[in-house]
């Protein structure tokens, strides 16, 4: 069986596809993805053995520019994104049996299946895109709802409105060039009325999060076996376990002075700091032993051996710290981010910082807390209750033809 995986966004939506193509190859079926060019990105999948399609810009290039992405960004993109997606995915998706498409709204994806006539399959992280009737759209920069705030109908269709505006003219013009129908919504259209979610149901509860028919597999994570580097080793051996401070793929342009506050804060606290460089770039402030930098590691070795981790709240950063059963400070940027936040704290396994822009005194009121003795048991016993069988889960239903149709997967 031959199964194309595509995505478009950070590593936290390249890595879980980069799992699921893992464990299909493992299961004996032919798996491939269509991703970001980013050399992270041909290097993770590289590691899972996944052969790589380039699709698309580089997501670095995109987001980590002198001026955060703005409208006028939204709207170069869009456009080239569909374009990407027919040109690379009509010819690699030729002679496969499924289409499943993950990331930065996947206009396009579902019409290269429909026009190849194979199985298509949408699937998400978190639920924050999804119409629901109980709960509004993620903010959107720049956008100023026309809506009472508790007509949430109302701002769904401005929601739908956005992203047609954004993607509708590309869609339709590049299916009508393949010969096929115009769509009115392409939002609805690439979400499909059964989406699959990638999540832990105790980290993520689903229930009433939207209307559509979830399929839920739970978190498809990627093993990673790597050795952490002996630097980094002969540091965390040095002494106590350090607080882990990493951003990822968040630039943090408001937050110039994130790493002087950060060390300082944890500092205040005894402990001596990891700074994770990220796309923000994160340095150390100075030259004592107590702070240590590192690049690209294997978060699931490192997390078990920190006291803390202070990140952005990305579901599979939330998901790596929750299941390595460490406190956490979750300082949330973007889109789904401040819900991860709120659970982190709802849970009681860490703090959900309050905004995007931590300071000193943040850090360290959100450390205090995160450090604490029953924190730290709390984080330990919610680990030992979080799924790691999502990729199965997930493969088998690619490999069962009827898999999509069948019962939502529960807990």
């Amino acid at each position: 069986m031959r199964v194309l995986l595509t995505t478009w966004g950070s590593r936290g939506d390249v890595e879980p596809v980069a799992g699921l193509a893992a464990r299909l190859r493992e299961l004996g079926a032919e798996a491939s993805v269509a991703a970001p060019p980013d050399e992270e990105f041909a290097e993770l999948l590289d590691r899972a053995g996944v052969p790589l399609l380039p699709l698309g810009p580089t997501v670095r290039s995109v987001v980590t520019g002198t001026r955060p992405p703005s409208a006028a960004t939204a709207f170069q993109l869009a456009p080239e994104l569909v374009a990407a997606r027919y040109e690379t995915l009509l010819p690699a998706a030729e002679g496969c049996d499924v289409l499943l498409a993950s990331g930065l709204m996947p206009t396009g994806a579902r019409s290269v299946a429909e026009k190849l006539g194979i199985r298509y399959v949408f699937a998400c992280f978190h639920t924050a895109g999804l119409p629901s009737s109980k709960h509004r759209p993620p903010s959107r920069p720049g956008h100023q709802s026309s809506a009472a705030e508790t007509d949430i109908k109302v701002l769904w269709d401005e929601d739908a409105q956005r992203v047609n505006a954004l993607y509708r003219e590309a869609e339709n013009r590049h299916r009508a060039a393949i010969g096929l129908p115009p769509v009115d919504n392409v939002r609805d259209h690439a979400f499909t009325e059964r989406p699959w979610l990638a999540s832990d149901p105790d980290l993520f509860p689903w229930q009433d999060r939207t209307d559509l028919d979830l399929v839920v597999t739970g978190p498809w994570i990627l093993p990673d076996e790597r050795p952490l580097p002996a630097e980094l080793e002969a540091f965390l051996t040095a002494g106590e376990p350090p607080v882990y401070v990493g951003f990822g793929s968040m630039a943090l342009r408001d937050a110039p002075d994130m790493a002087r506050d950060a060390v300082a804060a944890v500092r205040a606290h005894g402990r001596r700091v990891l700074l994770g460089r990220g796309w923000a770039r994160l340095a150390a402030t100075d030259d004592r032993d107590d702070c240590f930098v590192v690049g690209e590691v294997n978060h699931q070795a490192l997390f078990r051996r920190v006291a803390a981790v202070v990140h952005h709240g990305g579901a599979g950063t939330t998901t790596s710290a929750t299941l390595s059963g460490v406190p956490q400070v979750v300082v949330p940027q973007i889109v789904d981010q401040p819900y991860w936040a709120a659970r982190v704290a709802e849970l009681g396994i860490g703090v959900a910082h309050d905004g995007p822009t931590p300071t000193y005194d943040s850090l360290s009121a959100a450390l205090t807390t995160a450090l604490a003795p029953e924190v730290r048991d709390r984080a330990r016993t919610v680990a030992g209750r979080l799924r790691t069988d999502g990729t199965t889960v997930a493969a088998r239903l690619l490999l069962d033809p009827a898999g999509g149709e069948g019962p939502t997967v529960r807990a």
